[in-house]
């Protein structure tokens, strides 16, 4: 972490980024520089920001952001005013912080789903499971904070971190297809770039639906049967390793 001091405060300058490693190479999804200002003296923080920022997340949720103003996150936060501007900027920036932490966190137990030793077919599953268990988690918010809340943040910055968090997830759907490969669970020419989208698009659509309310024993099953439906070959009705399949039922 570099710092410098400018006008008699210290300025550090924290490099958060988010990258996964796909096709031998690693690749940064998003790298975003935070700038945190105080003073070189003072009183010690009587809160914790990690803290603060969950708790942020909630007030997002409940309001929306555009709902949202500083004079709730201060109370939502357990943050005074001044303390709020110095540590965490404002409104716009405490939004852009919680959704990475958001997204970091998300990203990481998502990954873990896929990418666990097991077969392909139950790493797919896992992975639109996890979509599941995470939108109708108990005590939280229905849905994902990056599908029902970020989408309709009208911000250019925003965008283009949906934009990047939505692609990093395709690209390790994809690497897994094609570890899958290599495993002979599908055949060479298995399209991974487009089932890998699929993925993707599945696991929104399984979020929006816990959003409005569908019950999770039926997204779980959803879940479990969209994995037998990516796994298809192009133009067959067999599914990995040569076994038929047959086409799961679609409901609502």
């Amino acid at each position: 972490m570099a710092s410098l001091r400018r006008q008699g405060r210290l300025v550090n300058l924290e490099l958060v980024g988010t990258v996964i490693e796909a096709d031998g190479q690693t690749q940064g999804v998003l790298n975003y520089m935070i700038q945190n200002i105080r003073k070189p003296r003072g009183r010690p923080r009587s809160f914790d920001e990690l803290e603060a920022l969950e708790k942020a997340t909630q007030v997002f949720w409940s309001k929306g952001y555009d709902g949202v103003t500083i004079d709730d996150l201060v109370a939502g936060m357990g943050v005074g005013r001044p303390s709020l501007y110095a540590v965490f900027g404002d409104k716009r920036a405490i939004f852009l912080r919680v959704l990475r932490a958001y997204a970091e966190r998300k990203g990481a137990s998502a990954a873990k789903a896929l990418l666990s030793p097991q077969s392909l077919r139950d790493s797919i599953a896992g992975f639109l499971r996890y979509t599941v268990e995470s939108a109708t988690e108990k005590g939280s918010a229905l849905g994902c904070l990056l599908e029902c809340v970020a989408p309709l943040v009208n911000d250019a910055e925003v965008r283009r971190f949906l934009q990047s968090a939505l692609a990093g997830a395709a690209a390790l759907v994809e690497r897994r297809f094609r570890d899958g490969i290599l495993a002979g669970d599908i055949p060479p020419d298995f399209p991974v770039a487009v089932r890998a989208i699929q993925v993707t698009d599945l696991a929104r659509g399984l979020t929006m639906r816990a959003r409005i309310g569908a019950p999770r024993k039926t997204l779980l099953k959803d879940a479990d049967e969209a994995a037998d439906l990516v796994l298809l070959p192009r133009g067959t009705g067999h599914g990995p390793r040569g076994r038929s399949r047959k086409a799961p039922a679609v409901r609502g």
